[in-house]
């Protein structure tokens, strides 16, 4: 008979009962069942194949695509008390060769490996003679080739299929639409009845989406709330990332910089970096963050359009893992929607593939214009649903909206009778009638739509080109000059006449609206807060004598807890959430001495 997930849940990771359709999977896994397991970040995913593979006979093998991500999950394991290890390219030949002893000799509980080194004929021969309790493949999307994150190496593991066909098979992902799920299925033979799609909301963020005014002013806006906690800026290009790094750095802040194109060891170093630091802004392109552990995420912005709505959930996920308030920040403007549709259209992708992408890029600029709940768009985008949710900007703050008919026909006039090759800035100054020397020079000054637009000033005119570009009235020349020209929907629009309702764009936004940002350590009552940073810092005395992250000891919220609860005892910490028997042995007494040591001081 197997063991109860209850007691191991309880006894391991110090949890009393589980989330969602947690406790569903599990058995269902433990049942000897294979598993399609969709749930965001945050959500509990890791405990859908840990628990089953603690529970089943055998090792438990997971497929991971970072060796980064590897050793951060097998460190907080083994800090737990679970037999954990990775096998990847750059294990010594020694620390190999014990490997595969530990492996041969059944003293492994679960072995983390990458895609590459698991496919190589001798691994895969290797691990066929060993009883295995399950195969988990996480980060599951990047099997697909609609996924956000394609990697060649993960499609290749449907032969794990033949090879171990009586193994229950897990997929697990934060983020897959209708086709990447669709696609996941067939070729890890998945059923659909054995597919596990969970609530797509992540209540706890705070989501915010504005036009790009200043990009400096604006992130420095943002970051006034988050002064002293960790969080991820997400640029577009390895120079941007760079610059804003050390942007950042000038304006007082601990920021580092991660693109694909640093030295191996200085990117390796910056992420060791954020991972064990407190207070550190990670500044990076795509190629930072899948499967990033790091619970203290309590912002993530974007200073750039995101490739794909999945691609912004899934880096906006992670921020606040630990279910603690977090915020998403996005800025966007013309040229990035221009570069975005470039990177489309100039790629050597097969049509039926662009056509894809730019359904996607559609569906993002919807969630970017939107005047209702963000998260209600997001959500939407998944086939999920939400009540307007309170927690994002235009819940906060209803945008205005003005009906722009005349605005959008003044504009696409203007593009109209100054050729269809000038960029937004030379169109604006043509609708205000500026005094310009290159206006002139082409006799633009004589045209009718000169001067036009006066109504409106530069900044309201800019606004309204974006969400005409935005909602496919204007194109944007590819070539990279930016020259605009009227869409054949914009042609439409001209000769039927429609009504068109545009937002009247949002004034700079201060530091701190209408929902302020609350910090981790507002969830407790004043009282608590200097006991609480009392206890983050022997969490990280311990931390860095382990040299491991500080969230593998004790995740915040445990803290939070410890410093509302008081435990005096063994006994009484038992009952705190993430204390589980492996972690309440080995860190009891320190924890339980700073407690004890803090009364001291209040009664004197």
């Amino acid at each position: 008979m197997l063991p109860d997930p209850i007691h191991i849940l309880k006894t391991v990771y110090g949890y009393d009962a589980f989330r969602g359709r947690q406790a569903e999977i599990v058995r269902h896994v433990m049942a000897g069942n294979n598993a399609f397991v969709l749930m965001p970040t945050g959500g509990g995913k890791s405990l859908c194949y840990q628990i089953p593979a603690l529970a089943r006979p055998g090792m438990g093998l997971v497929v991971s695509p970072l060796i980064a991500l590897m050793a951060d999950q097998v460190a907080a394991l083994r800090q737990a008390g679970v037999r954990a290890a990775a096998l990847n390219s750059d294990l010594p030949g020694e620390e190999r060769r014990a490997l595969w002893r530990d492996i041969r000799g059944g003293t492994l509980d679960l072995l983390y490996v990458a895609p590459e080194t698991l496919l190589k004929p001798d691994v895969v021969d290797r691990l066929a003679t060993v009883p295995l309790s399950l195969i988990a493949i996480d980060e599951a999307h990047c099997l697909s080739q609609w996924g956000h994150d394609f990697r060649p190496s993960y499609r290749q593991l449907d032969a794990l299929v033949a090879r171990f066909p009586d193994t229950p098979r897990m997929a697990l992902t934060a983020t897959a639409d209708t086709p990447t799920r669709a696609e996941i299925l067939a070729h890890l033979n998945i059923a659909e009845s054995d597919a596990f799609i969970a609530d797509f909301d992540r209540p706890n963020i705070r989501y915010a989406i504005q036009e790009k005014d200043n990009p400096r002013a604006q992130l420095k806006r943002f970051l006034m709330d988050h002064e002293g906690e960790s969080g991820i800026v997400y640029c577009l290009s390895k120079r941007r990332t760079e610059e804003t790094a050390a942007w950042l750095c000038a304006q007082g802040y601990d920021a580092l910089a991660y693109h694909g194109g640093m030295d191996k060891a200085a990117r390796e170093a910056n992420q060791a970096r954020f991972q064990h630091g407190e207070a550190i802004i990670m500044v990076a392109t795509i190629a930072f963050g899948m499967g990033i552990d790091k619970p203290d995420v309590r912002f993530v912005a974007h200073i750039d359009l995101p490739g794909s709505i999945e691609a912004y959930y899934q880096e906006t996920g992670r921020a606040g893992r630990d279910g603690l308030p977090a915020d998403a920040l996005m800025l966007y403007g013309m040229e990035d929607i221009a570069l975005r549709t470039r990177f489309i259209e100039e790629s050597e992708a097969p049509d039926q593939r662009k056509r894809m992408e730019r359904q996607k890029l559609d569906s993002l600029l919807g969630l970017t214009e939107t005047a209702g709940c963000r998260r209600q768009a997001l959500l939407s985008y998944f086939g999920d649903r939400c009540q307007p949710c309170g927690n994002c900007d235009t819940c906060a703050e209803p945008p205005h909206l003005f009906d722009g008919t005349i605005a959008a026909q003044k504009a696409l006039s203007c593009i109209y009778r100054t050729g269809e090759r000038f960029g937004q800035a030379y169109v604006v100054d043509v609708l205000v009638g500026a005094e310009d020397e290159r206006i002139a020079s082409f006799g633009h000054d004589r045209l009718s739509t000169y001067g036009i637009g006066k109504e409106h000033d530069k900044r309201t005119w800019r606004a309204i080109l974006r969400q005409l570009i935005a909602l496919r009235l204007v194109d944007v020349d590819l070539s990279g000059h930016g020259g605009l020209s009227i869409a054949e929907d914009g042609r439409d629009f001209l000769r039927d006449k429609a009504t068109l309702m545009l937002r009247v764009p949002a004034a700079p936004r201060p530091a701190r609206g209408k929902l302020a940002h609350r910090q981790a350590s507002t969830a407790l009552p004043e009282a608590d807060r200097d006991l609480f940073q009392a206890l983050r810092e022997k969490r990280m005395e311990i931390a860095r004598l382990q040299n491991v992250p500080p969230y593998v000891i004790f995740h915040d919220r445990t803290l939070i807890e410890l410093a509302a609860a008081r435990p005096a005892s063994r006994a009484d910490m038992a009952a705190v959430a993430g204390v589980g028997e492996a972690k309440l042995t080995r860190y009891g007494p320190a924890f339980l001495a700073v407690i004890a040591e803090h009364g001291k001081g209040l009664r004197a």
